[in-house]
C-alpha cells in the first residue's frame, strides 16, 4: 500500500484498537511537517521515544497516564513480542533499563519504559502497511 494521509485515516477509521488510533492520529498530525514522509515513523523507530521526537510522551507525568490509559493494548503487544521471540522475563527483553524491582510495573521507569514501547510497537506494525517502509522496519 502506498503511504499517503488517506491511507492512515483508513487504517485509523477501520480499527478498534485505541492505541492504533492515537498513533495514527500522530502520524496524522506530524504529516504536514515532513517532505519526506517515511521520516515520520524512521524517526520514531530509529531513535526511540525516549529521544524526545515524540513531544506527547517526554516527561513521566506523561509516560505514565498514557501506559494507565493503553495498558490493555501495551499487555497484549508485549504477550505478542514475547510469544515472538521467545523471551518472557522482562529484564532480558528491555535489557539494563528494566527495573527489576518493580516487576509488575507500578513505578514510573516501566510504566514510562512500557509507554514508549507501546507507542513504537503501533507504530511500527502500522508501517508495516506500506511498501515505502519496508526497507526500514
Amino acid at each position: 500500500m502506498k503511504l499517503t494521509l488517506a491511507n492512515i485515516r483508513n487504517i485509523k477509521q477501520k480499527t478498534d484498537n485505541p492505541l492504533t488510533k492515537y498513533v495514527c492520529n500522530y502520524v496524522i498530525n506530524e504529516w504536514s511537517g515532513y517532505d519526506d514522509k517515511t521520516n515520520i515513523f524512521k524517526d520514531v523507530l530509529y531513535h526511540g521515544c525516549q529521544s524526545g521526537v515524540v513531544g506527547a510522551l517526554v516527561w513521566y507525568s506523561q509516560t505514565t497516564a498514557f501506559y494507565k490509559k493503553y495498558r490493555e493494548q501495551i499487555n497484549a503487544l508485549l504477550a505478542e513480542t514475547m510469544d515472538n521471540t521467545g523471551i518472557y522475563n522482562l529484564s532480558e527483553l528491555f535489557g539494563e533499563r528494566w527495573d527489576k524491582e518493580d516487576p509488575l510495573a507500578t513505578d514510573v521507569c516501566n510504566q514510562n519504559l512500557l509507554a514508549w514501547f507501546g507507542f513504537e510497537e503501533t507504530l511500527r506494525n502500522i508501517g508495516y502497511n506500506f511498501e515505502a517502509l519496508e526497507n526500514y522496519i
